[in-house]
């Protein structure tokens, strides 16, 4: 084929809003929470390898660790609480890869995710956070694993605690964490929806 005739290939992907987000140059106008809410709330966990009559999704996961953030670390602000609500933003369009098989990508995968991720904080005013902040969204998201591994995706504890290590957190959170429970997606949506509610400045 002339390559003068050859089409460009497609790197936009078309949301339920309407949106054209355009994955290798995304704009912040072009992202909606409802299309990410949406997409998050039928992404699975884990492969979709959880107990339960439903998956366990990426928005549920969310609000576990908006939620362990708030829990543990009560002085955060509702900016760092909905960076750690958005932590997995970028999923609703490029899906959950599990860790093994992002490590197999290699780093180009990872910038393309990070990109992804700034034009989502912009388009939702998520601020500038402390090196701090950014450990604690990444420990929350790490307890939460450890959790969903232990209580849905059949890890025992030992082999949960080469991954993830044994989390320590307040009883109150340990029972709550505990009894995690996948529900429909349309359920999932509605409760991502209401925390950004909750957290967003706008």
């Amino acid at each position: 084929m002339n390559s003068s005739h050859a089409k460009t290939p497609r790197a936009w992907q078309r949301m339920l809003s309407g949106r054209r987000l355009d994955l290798l140059a995304p704009e912040p106008r072009d992202i909606e929470i409802e299309d990410i809410a949406h997409g998050l709330a039928r992404v699975a966990r884990w492969n979709g390898q959880t107990k339960g009559d439903y998956a366990f999704s990426v928005a549920q996961h969310s609000v576990v660790v908006a939620d362990i953030v708030a829990a543990l670390w009560p002085n955060s602000t509702n900016n760092e609480r909905l960076a750690a609500l958005l932590h997995d933003a970028p999923e609703y369009v490029i899906g959950d890869l599990i860790s093994p098989f992002k490590t197999a990508i290699g780093l180009d995968y990872k910038s393309f995710e990070l990109n992804l991720l700034e034009a989502i904080h912009k388009r939702f005013g998520v601020g500038q956070l402390s090196v701090a902040a950014v450990a604690e969204i990444k420990e929350a998201d790490t307890i939460a694993a450890y959790y969903e591994a232990t209580q849905l995706a059949g890890f025992d504890t030992s082999e949960a605690e080469i991954f993830f290590r044994i989390p320590k957190v307040p009883a109150e959170l340990h029972s709550v964490l505990s009894v995690l429970k996948p529900v429909a997606a349309k359920d999932a949506q509605k409760q991502f929806l209401l925390r950004f509610g909750i957290l967003s400045p706008h």
